[in-house]
């Protein structure tokens, strides 16, 4: 089993502010690039990705090779219904997933003292190889933390709004606008009274900065300061009695990956975005 991160610039942003957050992603197994300013960045710092990989495009390799290898899913969050709306969606493009279940919590379960628990129990009865939780960072990263006990086999991905885009609710923006790096524009066209503080008022500058950071370690200067999180021991690698669906062939073809070692980030930048 193991947990991958759907890194974009807000969740960099985060980790760069919040020692509560560097510490709730400093498990975390895989990351990958979902936003082309961290592509660029890293480029431009002479440390490249091969790509973005975005959680809803991750979301729909994934469940294709799971179809392929018979491992079930569980779709975790989202709206109200739109977790069912892929749920759909999904098996009309793969007749053969196998769908443990979907669950759409109650708005506040992660303020209750046992709202996690009927989340848990659910997953216990479906025992998913992989599990998609699209709650939003970093609520959906709080509750990963707490299911991986429940199930160290599966694998965890959080998908942000994926269920939403997959199931229809939501419209993705043209291949074009996403190699541009504007599909933040098409968010905010689509949702802009939810979107508008995190893209414009915090996502701008500090993209603008990033850019500046990459470019003076390009040139062998010191990058503005950034808090770091602690090193921490490296995590031990899972047996093979343990490691019941491997992900990470299935990334896409120019999947942006970085194998996770805890307490390691690009130069200059953070960990990942």
């Amino acid at each position: 089993g193991g947990w991958i991160c759907t890194a974009n610039i807000d969740i960099l942003r985060q980790w760069t502010r919040s020692a509560d957050v560097r510490e709730l992603v400093a498990d975390v197994d895989m990351f990958v690039a979902d936003g082309m300013p961290l592509v660029w960045a890293c480029a431009l710092q002479g440390t490249p990705l091969p790509g973005r990989v975005a959680g809803s495009t991750l979301t729909l390799t994934l469940t294709e090779a799971a179809a392929a290898a018979g491992a079930a899913v569980f779709l975790l969050g989202g709206k109200p219904g739109s977790a069912d709306d892929a749920a759909r969606k999904l098996r009309e493009l793969h007749p053969k997933l196998r769908i443990a279940g979907t669950l759409c919590p109650p708005f506040g379960f992660d303020e209750e003292a046992d709202g996690y628990e009927p989340i848990a129990e659910a997953l216990r009865a479906a025992a998913p190889e992989i599990v998609f939780v699209g709650l939003g960072f970093p609520k959906q990263e709080r509750l990963i933390e707490h299911l991986r006990t429940v199930l160290p086999n599966s694998w965890f991905i959080g998908c942000g709004a994926s269920f939403s885009f997959i199931g229809g609710d939501l419209r993705r923006a043209s291949p074009l606008v996403q190699r541009l790096g504007l599909e933040w524009l098409h968010r905010l066209a689509q949702e802009p009274r939810r979107l508008a503080r995190r893209y414009v008022l915090h996502g701008i500058p500090f993209t603008l900065a990033l850019i500046c950071s990459a470019l003076i370690v390009r040139r062998g200067g010191e990058p503005r300061t950034l808090p770091v999180a602690p090193a921490e021991p490296a995590l031990p690698s899972l047996p093979p009695e343990r490691r019941r669906f491997d992900p990470s062939p299935f990334l896409g073809d120019e999947a942006a990956v970085e194998d996770r070692e805890p307490g390691n980030a690009p130069t200059g930048t953070g960990s990942a975005m």
